[in-house]
């Protein structure tokens, strides 16, 4: 990463605030439009709600009875988003579920309220469903077929600052804004922090988005503002099976346990709906894992024989005009404030919403900034995709040296930086092998994402490539991460000077630092759920890491 200094030194005409979909949807679109814009999060990109939820492109079917504006733009999104993002989604379709425990009465009310909103909802008998979906109870009473979707969060995030990019735009993670500068009451800059080594710097700029999620109302604070957001707390459950290949909703009014999605090889189970006071109250507890799983008994009664990979947890930003409205019964739409009315002119906050909407949401966001700005330019994010296909010349050179089980998986993952990896393979062609088995991420790609200037831990490796959040949570792959970081001298964003061995012996990035907090954040979501197989696996890791390597993360 380049000095902070880079950035301070020059003026940008916005600084967008929060590294999630909706400040990397917002960036992209003010970049294509011209707009001189650089991108700010406090620690990597996706690290909160867009990659914390349970990765459900909505057909917008589960908001048209409550939410018919929430329906209708869920719908067109979801179109719009699988065809500019088709390398983030895949395209599962889903199925509304009725059992015999909800009523009827709701069900007419949904059918109506979908042909309303324009969304598909197609009747199936429940033979014809059981029959695509084996597992299903087999005393559910009817099924429609809508047009939901998998999307993988993290990939979507990347690739729309990838396109920034592109377009000239910049972006520095593990940046803090501290506070939002004003003077005549006009935004001047933002005050920042590294908060990696703590130096701080003053940005300046002409306009702020405050596009930071659940935290939007700590940074109004820095400028003065208050904003009624009320974080809104959701655990989910990951099996390392897939025991549906459509996302199925159970069709009654919204509430816990309600959707399963399935994503590569497993399926995930959401969510509850808990009030917090705390944007970062992202660690799930055993209770709540027990309410979804009785829950979730209803549509799938076989759900003790799969194994339970982890359980996470994410903060929804609910922003609601009544302060008694909150968890489900505040509103999922979104809102884009124009703090000039507050006497602040340069800032604007965008928060509530959805992934699936978060095109929309950067959409109005920019045309808001434009107007104030005086650019005068379409928006395309709608048109334009998110990745170019890779050539045919790069694809034939492509097969010669991936391994065929993880070459699409590659290029969906990498984006801009397929071609560089390509390249270290055919300098290097045993670099194929396979650093992950669970998610096919080989050597390449591993020291591709590795050797890039925003890299600075195994988890953000992670973040990129999905190393570790396969069948055995990192404990095989962990280690192979840390000895190709010390093998080939990588990571260097992580260490000022010097090269690893250096910089291990000053602690800024030794193996066992860099293996203890990857395995760390895998604890976190494993520890809610030690029983079964996952007890056994744990006591393997333990056996690994504590018994023959010594490293102990109690005290962690």
């Amino acid at each position: 990463m380049q000095e902070l200094s880079a950035y301070t030194r020059q003026r940008w005409d916005v600084v967008v605030i929060g590294g999630g979909a909706t400040g990397a949807g917002t960036l992209r679109d003010l970049a294509m439009r011209g707009v001189k814009a650089l991108l700010l999060e406090q620690r990597d990109l996706v690290h909160g709600t867009s990659s914390r939820f349970h990765g459900l492109l909505h057909s917008g079917a589960r908001y048209a009875v409550k939410d018919a504006e929430a329906g209708r733009e869920c719908i067109e999104e979801n179109r719009i988003l699988r065809r500019i993002g088709k390398h983030c989604v895949e395209e599962t379709e889903g199925f509304f579920v009725r059992s015999p425990q909800d009523g009827p009465e709701f069900e007419e009310q949904w059918v109506k309220a979908c042909a309303e909103c324009g969304i598909e909802a197609l009747p199936l008998s429940v033979r014809e469903a059981r029959t695509l979906e084996p597992n299903l109870a087999p005393d559910i009473v009817s099924v429609y077929r809508v047009p939901d979707s998998a999307v993988d969060g993290f990939r979507l995030v990347w690739q729309n600052v990838q396109s920034a990019r592109r377009y000239g735009a910049g972006f520095r993670t593990y940046t803090e804004v501290t506070a939002v500068n004003s003077a005549n009451g006009a935004v001047t800059g933002v005050s920042v922090r590294d908060t990696r080594t703590g130096e701080t710097g003053v940005i300046p700029c002409a306009f702020v988005v405050n596009a930071a999620g659940s935290w939007v109302g700590e940074i109004a604070r820095t400028a003065g503002l208050t904003i009624n957001v009320k974080p809104d707390r959701g655990t989910l459950v990951a099996f390392n099976h897939r025991f549906t290949s459509r996302v199925i909703n159970r069709l009654r009014k919204a509430s816990d346990g309600d959707i399963f999605v399935p994503h590569g090889s497993i399926t995930i189970l959401g969510t509850t709906s808990k009030k917090t006071e705390r944007p970062d109250d992202t660690v799930p507890d055993t209770g709540e894992v027990r309410e979804l799983l009785d829950i979730g008994r209803v549509l799938f009664p076989d759900i003790d024989g799969y194994r339970i990979l982890r359980t996470f947890a994410g903060t929804r930003p609910l922003y609601t005009a009544d302060p008694s409205a909150e968890g489900r019964g505040a509103s999922r739409n979104f809102v884009v404030l124009d703090h000039e009315r507050e006497g602040l002119k340069g800032m604007a906050t965008i928060c509530g919403g959805k992934l699936t909407t978060y095109r929309l949401m950067g959409e109005r966001m920019a045309d808001l900034v434009c107007g104030k700005l005086g650019v005068n330019a379409a928006c395309r994010t709608a048109i334009e995709p998110l990745v170019q296909d890779a050539s045919d010349e790069l694809m034939a050179r492509a097969r010669k040296v991936f391994p065929a089980q993880g070459l699409e998986q590659a290029r969906s993952r990498l984006g801009d930086s397929f071609a560089a990896a390509v390249e270290r393979l055919e300098a290097a062609p045993w670099k194929k092998t396979l650093l992950c088995e669970c998610e096919r991420v080989t050597v390449a790609e591993f020291e591709q994402v590795a050797s890039e200037s925003t890299t600075y831990s195994l988890n953000d490796i992670r973040r990129r490539t999905r190393m570790g959040m396969g069948t055995c949570q990192g404990s095989f792959c962990g280690l192979r991460g840390v000895g190709a970081v010390l093998e080939a001298d990588l990571l260097p964003a992580a260490r000022p000077e010097g090269t690893a061995e250096d910089a291990a012996q000053a602690g800024a990035c030794g193996a066992p630092d860099l293996l203890r907090t990857f395995q760390q954040e895998r604890w976190y979501g494993i520890r809610p759920v030690l029983w079964g197989s996952e007890l056994r696996e744990t006591e393997l890791a333990r056996g690994m890491y504590g018994a023959t390597l010594n490293i102990d993360g109690a005290d962690e």
